[in-house]
């Protein structure tokens, strides 16, 4: 048994490098131990022999003495050990749960420790118990570590669904304070039990993730502890390791050991509602001092001690019966005879039986009253609060009078809208404001009111003849009518405000008063001018967006034609498809080329710019134009492609572009290509197409020193060689690789001639990514082969 649970300190282990004193009394302190824990079985043993002497005495009028020889004499002949028999005996007579959980058991218990003495030795251990802590350390020690169980937590419920920990056995005093009080709403095995009213039995708790005391991992047992249709606390049993099933006999063990724990969890001082708790009279004296109607009601329970009603105690002095009844009627009658509606499903009395059983509190806004009384000519919407205290429940409601909430509303309607009323008597003089007009003044709320008429002597003086008008409007010619003015307040700054008024006239046609709103509008004053600026410097925005898209597409459409008839140059024929995006704000940067060079070779390029607008389209110039440059130097591709990224890479203004450049020599057939983050060309021969093995190299403009790799591929007759970027492949929601497997699908069934097929290719593409679209198709004439 652990330490903790005999309420001592750890001992340290003794090693060889303890003297022999403590040794000596370290063997002292165990002796002295195992003395104790001998003495509380040997006393709990005689309180179950005890127990069986008194039936004895009792049933067969004898004296105790005689009653120790009738027991031995008995347990000679059946067999068993004098304890086991005075269990067996103690079983038979009470009637009890613990009989019902042994009474099933077979003859033939080995009579070392059967089932009847373990559970009815825990029994009297339990009653013996000074405190909870005792009660939990009896029933590990007799009841459940026979099952296999390691710990056992005893929980105190609160009144608010809270968890106290109110006796521990096989747990740490650390562990035992960091779980000394769970809050209400935490979601632990014992707070889900409480919740729920019912038994929890887990096969494993590593497997709910639920937060749980003695380790994360191993069976649980949870199972409430009841006192007369009241939870007041709950039996934790843990086992160490998983429990594949806890059979039924182990399950009416277990819960005959919560019937146990029910006296230690009411009776104990400690708690919350023990002996020391005065609920009833503590209910009464907060109902008291409500100012709403609420009764106190407590428990009613049938012969059998099952909670079947409640019993109105006390009702407050503001109490109303929704019915409209006499106090008289009510007090001291039962909830269901007072208030019949109130049984059923999800009615008010389950309610109230779930709050009592609980402690958790319950809360409602609104509620109809006609689910209370039923007798209510209209529903009465209320607010209710339900609540336990000690062993009393309080009910308390709070009618909403509908003048009070159209008040409530208003004023709130007044405050979100910035609006405040006012009324002047044109007889006395008398002048009411609502508090939000005396903010818009910037005056206290105890000053004294502005009269109507001298309204001008507040606003701005470029106001003051508009004020002049609406006075005449609404004082001589009695009409309704508004303005917008600046009110000067005292501090020097002023409000924008929106007055409507309206005279009151007696049948007669005298004025005999004005009403009506003030609506601050300086928020809304500054919001238009910031909407007309921003609309200002949009409109201003969108022309140059307008201008910028315009040239950036007259750029484009300058050097790159969007359709390019095939031509024959040395044997290879070449035709280009450049489709533009429909959208100005995205033209873009994708370009082409195909030029043949002073060393007979032919040049071909495609490329992307990163991004639109006006930006791209230069930048599209400026590369395509210094490849050409570079080309005409005799260098490689790769090399050609590094010196263009020195071009890309300034630190000023650095171009990000992706691009494919290849040397045709016509004489060998060889195409020589590097790229720069671009996708590699596709090849179709003899009716397949696939993608040439990629070469490394990063996008342009990236890093100031890269190399990029070169490739060399001989090409046959017939063969076509595609060139393009990424709009005519690319699709929201699709992988860039499926893209690109689509376009080799239908580059693998071309027919035709090149144009043809390039036609084929933009009319089948379903790219939707609003960019450019540009292919270059290149074939290998069949005369040249």
């Amino acid at each position: 048994m652990a330490d903790s649970e005999h309420g001592g300190e750890p001992v340290p282990a003794v090693g060889p490098e303890v003297g022999p004193e403590l040794a000596r009394i370290a063997a002292t302190v165990e002796r002295l131990r195992a003395e104790i824990r001998a003495a509380r079985a040997s006393a709990d043993g005689r309180a179950v022999i005890e127990m069986a002497k008194g039936i004895l005495v009792e049933r067969f009028r004898c004296a105790p003495a005689d009653a120790v020889r009738q027991l031995d004499l008995l347990s000679e002949r059946a067999g068993l050990t004098r304890l086991e028999f005075a269990a067996d005996l103690v079983n038979q007579v009470a009637g009890d749960e613990i009989g019902t959980a042994v009474g099933e058991f077979a003859p033939g218990t080995p009579p070392a420790r059967s089932e009847a003495v373990r559970l009815r030795t825990t029994e009297s251990g339990a009653l013996a118990a000074a405190n909870t802590r005792q009660v939990a350390e009896s029933m590990l020690e007799h009841a459940a570590s026979p099952l296999g169980a390691t710990a056992i937590a005893l929980w105190g419920a609160g009144g608010d669904g809270s968890l106290t920990l109110r006796g521990f056995a096989g747990i740490g005093e650390s562990e035992a304070r960091r779980w000394r009080y769970v809050p209400p709403g935490v979601d632990t095995p014992a707070g889900r039990a409480l919740v729920r009213r019912d038994s929890l039995w887990l096969n494993d708790i590593g497997e709910t993730g639920l937060p749980s005391i003695a380790g994360g991992g191993g069976g649980r047992v949870v199972l409430p502890v009841g006192v007369g249709g009241r939870l007041v606390g709950l039996l934790e049993v843990c086992w160490p390791r998983p429990v594949a099933d806890y059979p039924p006999r182990m399950r009416r063990q277990l819960e005959a050991l919560a019937k146990l724990c029910s006296y230690a969890l009411d009776s104990d001082p400690g708690g919350e509602l023990g002996p020391g708790a005065d609920g009833p009279a503590e209910a009464v004296r907060l109902a008291d001092d409500l100012f709403d109607p609420a009764l106190v009601l407590l428990p009613a329970y049938d012969a059998a001690g099952a909670l079947v009603d409640f019993r109105i105690h006390h009702l407050n002095t503001c109490f109303l019966d929704p019915a409209g009844r006499p106090r008289e009627l009510i007090e001291g009658a039962s909830l269901t005879e007072a208030y019949p509606i109130s049984v059923g499903r999800e009615r008010l009395f389950e309610r109230i039986e779930r709050v009592y059983a609980t402690g958790a509190s319950y809360r409602a806004d609104p509620v109809t009253l006609t689910e209370l009384s039923g007798r209510l000519p209209r529903s009465v919407a209320a607010g209710l609060s339900i609540g336990r205290h000690g062993n009393a429940v309080l009910v308390v409601w709070r009618i909403r009078d509908v003048a009070e909430r159209w008040a409530a509303l208003l004023r709130h309607a007044q405050r979100l809208g910035r609006v405040g009323a006012f009324e002047e008597n044109a007889t006395s003089g008398e002048i009411v404001w609502s508090e939000h007009i005396f903010a818009m003044y910037g005056l206290e709320p105890t000053a004294d009111p502005i009269p109507f008429g001298q309204l001008p002597l507040y606003v701005d003086p470029s106001d003051s003849q508009a004020a002049q008008r609406f006075l005449r409007t609404v004082l001589r010619y009695r009409r309704v009518d508004s303005a917008v003015f600046r009110i000067v307040r005292p501090d020097g700054g002023f409000r924008h405000v929106r007055i409507v008024a309206e005279p009151v006239l007696d049948p007669a046609g005298s004025l005999l008063a004005i009403r009506g709103v003030y609506q601050d509008a300086s928020t809304q004053h500054w919001t238009e001018i910031a909407l007309s600026a921003t609309r200002d410097r949009l409109t201003q925005s969108e022309e140059q967006a307008a201008e910028q898209s315009q040239l950036a597409r007259r750029l484009q459409m300058a050097i790159m034609p969007e359709t390019q008839p095939a031509t024959e140059i040395f044997g290879l024929r070449t035709a280009v498809r450049y489709r533009p995006t429909e959208q100005d704000h995205l033209v873009g940067g994708d370009w082409y080329d195909v030029v043949v060079l002073a060393s007979k070779q032919i040049l071909l390029s495609v490329g992307d710019i990163v991004g639109h607008g006006i930006a791209a389209a230069t930048g599209m110039v400026v590369l395509r134009n210094a490849l050409r440059g570079l080309a005409a130097t005799g260098a490689g591709p790769g090399q050609i492609l590094n010196w263009l990224n020195h071009v890309a890479h300034q630190p000023d203004e650095t171009i990000f572009a992706t691009v494919v450049c290849g040397l045709y020599d016509p004489e060998t057939r060889i195409l020589r290509w590097a790229r720069a983050g671009h996708l590699p060309p596709v090849l179709v021969r003899a009716g397949a197409a696939t993608t040439l093995p990629p070469v490394e190299g990063i996008i342009l403009g990236a890093v100031a020193e890269t190399q990029y790799e070169e490739g060399e591929l001989r090409l046959e007759a017939d063969d076509v060689l595609l060139l393009y970027t990424d709009g005519l492949i690319e699709r929201r929601g699709r992988a860039l690789d499926d893209c690109v497997q689509r376009l080799l699908t239908e580059s693998a069934h071309f027919d035709g001639c090149l144009d043809d097929r390039l036609d084929q290719l933009l009319g089948n593409s379903d790219a939707d990514s609003d960019d450019d679209m540009c292919v270059v198709g290149l074939q290998v004439c069949s005369a040249h082969s």
